[in-house]
């Protein structure tokens, strides 16, 4: 085990309970009534999730990042999270999220589509500069049609819910999303992780890379469908969280080598990390309604990325 994944480990054990008691009222398992059931049934699924969602989204950052070789990527870069988003979306515009599974599986199959049209537009012979455009057209197209699906919601009501996942929350979620969410999780990031010598090649470039023997349309395979199920899985049950994929790999470079397969396990625990404390953060803050996750972490993304160019800028001069 690396020191940045046993640092992240020893974190998140410690932020674990701290997040099971914090919120607008905190709990006192010795004192408070029906502590177990809302531990059990309200708290723990939650901070479960936010661990689930953040894992994933770190571990994509790390990844993209890594095949980029540009550390401004970020996973929404892919159109795969717009993709998705777009999916909940028209569930949420023809009221089918009235059935609990239905919203997830349309951003699914959302992040699905968007995950074929990058790669039938990317190839297996395609670089990066045209996987890279195919991803914004990708993007751009999605937050258009979602853009058109909210300009013409059927009423208010139907508005304000899309509007509001959007904006994405972990607030009300059960286990239920939890199962959803965690298998697909789990298996994008053990195909990302499968992908980091690949990754640590490319670092070379692409002709040293084919000439240590790396398959660059299998490695992008591997990319597309690592990030679609880590993105997609977590759009499908939080909505739109953006910046973690781009915040964590920063936190987490300093303390390895900076090769992207030593990055992508760190990532993921300091991203589940990352979520779970803006997600206990935003359970605490004294406001009238709680505010939403992904408002909080755009708030304290946007500060970093500027910090980013600056240092960037810097550099080159």
């Amino acid at each position: 085990m690396s020191r940045a994944t046993l640092v992240f480990a020893i974190l998140l054990l410690f932020a674990m309970p701290l997040s099971l008691l914090a919120g607008r009222v905190w709990i006192d398992p010795a004192v408070t009534p029906n502590a177990a059931l809302i531990l059990g049934e309200l708290r723990l699924p939650r901070a479960v999730l936010a661990i689930v969602v953040g894992a994933g989204l770190g571990a994509s950052g790390a990844a993209m990042q890594g095949y980029l070789r540009n550390p401004l990527a970020d996973p929404g870069l892919f159109g795969i999270a717009p993709g998705a988003a777009l999916g909940a979306v028209t569930a949420l515009f023809f009221g089918y999220a009235a059935s609990p599974y239905l919203l997830p599986l349309f951003a699914l199959v959302g992040a699905g589509g968007a995950m074929a049209l990058l790669a039938a537009i990317a190839g297996r012979t395609g670089g990066i500069a045209l996987f890279t455009l195919a991803g914004l057209m990708i993007a751009s197209l999605a937050g258009a049609l979602t853009a058109f699906a909210i300009s013409m919601a059927p009423n208010a009501f139907a508005m304000s819910e899309i509007v509001l996942w959007l904006n994405g929350a972990l607030t009300d979620r059960s286990w239920r999303e939890v199962g959803i969410a965690a298998p697909l999780v789990l298996f994008g990031i053990a195909i990302l992780w499968r992908a980091g010598k690949a990754l640590d090649a490319l670092t070379l470039g692409d002709a040293a890379a084919r000439s240590l023997g790396v398959d660059t349309g299998r490695l992008l395979w591997l990319l597309v469908i690592g990030i679609g199920l880590t993105v997609g899985a977590g759009v499908a049950v939080a909505g739109i969280i953006g910046f973690v994929g781009l915040i964590v790999p920063h936190l987490v470079r300093p303390l390895t080598d900076s090769r992207p397969s030593q990055l992508i396990l760190p990532s993921a625990l300091a991203g589940a990390l990352l979520v779970l404390v803006a997600d206990s953060v935003v359970r605490i803050l004294p406001l009238v309604t709680e505010l939403r996750l992904g408002i909080a972490l755009s708030l304290l993304g946007a500060p970093f990325f500027l910090w980013l160019l600056l240092r960037m800028r810097r550099g080159l001069a």
